[in-house]
């Protein structure tokens, strides 16, 4: 997925606005297994993917849990050093070779201050990662693992096909022998 495409899909900005953006953005690529974000860290990076999929986890004793996935065209946006300058606590590993694009946090923060259309910009992008959080949680809290796994396969159908059924399963909150149910089930 294209810059444009990533950038229009948060908040559609004036093309000058957009163009002094895109001027700070870079490509790079990354081979599958990276870590690019470390729990316990100030990151300075966003991350915007154009090809490949991620996951996001907090690192426990036993096994990792995973709590997001991010595909082409999502956001890597650790919030807590976004907006806080903290600590994140998650790390994002590349479960693919990805190309992503990546734009330094205090480049972002400048232009906040200049241009009223990218500050618009990144209210939105913190508001659509709220909404992602809440819906998360209120899945966690409310829904069975049949139907998160239901939900999964609705909202990112691909999901299955590139992603570890160990992750998916940590994902769902559940071991790999009750996955194995749940999808003979469906």
């Amino acid at each position: 997925m294209n810059i444009d495409s990533i950038l229009d899909q948060i908040f559609a900005l004036p093309e000058h606005s957009k163009s002094v953006l895109k001027n700070l953005i870079s490509e790079i690529e990354c081979p599958k297994d990276s870590i690019i974000i470390k729990a316990g860290k100030v990151e300075r990076t966003i991350y915007f993917i154009k090809k490949g999929i991620v996951r996001a986890f907090v690192p426990q004793e036993n096994q990792d849990l995973t709590f997001w996935f991010g595909k082409e065209g999502d956001v890597v946006l650790p919030m807590k050093s976004y907006v806080d300058n903290y600590p994140n606590y998650e790390n994002i590993q590349l479960l693919e070779d990805c190309v992503l694009y990546q734009l330094k946090i205090e480049h972002l923060r400048e232009l906040f201050e200049t241009d009223i259309n990218i500050s618009n910009w990144g209210r939105k992008l913190a508001e659509r990662e709220l909404v992602k959080t809440e819906e998360l949680f209120i899945s966690r809290q409310f829904r069975t693992a049949s139907q998160r796994y239901e939900e999964l396969l609705t909202k990112q159908p691909g999901i299955i096909q590139r992603v570890q059924l160990g992750y998916i399963a940590s994902y769902l909150g559940i071991t790999q022998v009750s996955l194995s149910r749940i999808r003979s089930e469906i």
